[in-house]
């Protein structure tokens, strides 16, 4: 993800390092922090791999700085990744929060839309952070007080991410968005 959130910032416009990191880190830092020792190897990667060029400039202060921008190259990887992401980037909330904080770089709204269906298919199988003989434990069977509160906070996520994707594809398909449900009573 630290790769993906690397080229989906520098799309946007090229960048200091430390202005990268510190947008990285506000997508995701506070679940997920980037070290120095995490990012810059990321960045050398990708310069490497002719995805990313960089290029120092003379600093504000003295230092001089060094400028990140996206190359051709970095600009078709982003969004072959974006059109085909990782299984693990559509089924764990946080990679695909990371995933759809790039995703309106995709031109094609079909291509959008696919992306959104995966994570939509996912939501819509029955899981659970516990299982009973393989069967899903839902909140009203759980004894525990904590457990069940996690299930609950769960399922309310789960149905407000739901109830967007259907918006949301709606959108991008063209068609008038269903008229929402009241929501459920714990």
């Amino acid at each position: 993800m630290l790769e993906l959130s690397i080229l989906g910032f520098l799309y946007e416009k090229p960048l200091h390092g430390y202005e990268l990191k510190e947008r990285i880190h506000g997508l995701s830092g506070h679940v997920r922090p980037v070290s120095d020792g995490a990012l810059y190897p990321a960045i050398t990667r990708l310069v490497k791999n002719g995805l990313v060029d960089s290029r120092t400039e003379p600093g504000a202060s003295a230092a001089p700085r060094r400028t990140l921008s996206l190359t051709a190259d970095g600009r078709r990887e982003l969004l072959a990744r974006l059109r085909a992401p990782k299984d693990a980037e559509i089924t764990d909330g946080q990679r695909f929060f990371t995933l759809l904080s790039f995703l309106g770089h995709l031109p094609d709204p079909a291509d959008q839309a696919a992306v959104l269906r995966r994570r939509q298919e996912f939501l819509n199988t029955p899981a659970s952070f516990f299982y009973e003989d393989g069967t899903p434990v839902v909140a009203e069977r759980e004894p525990d007080l904590f457990r069940r509160g996690m299930l609950r906070i769960a399922r309310a996520t789960g149905t407000a991410e739901k109830a967007w994707l259907t918006e949301a594809l709606a959108e991008l398909e063209g068609r008038e968005p269903p008229v929402p449900e009241p929501p459920e009573t714990p």
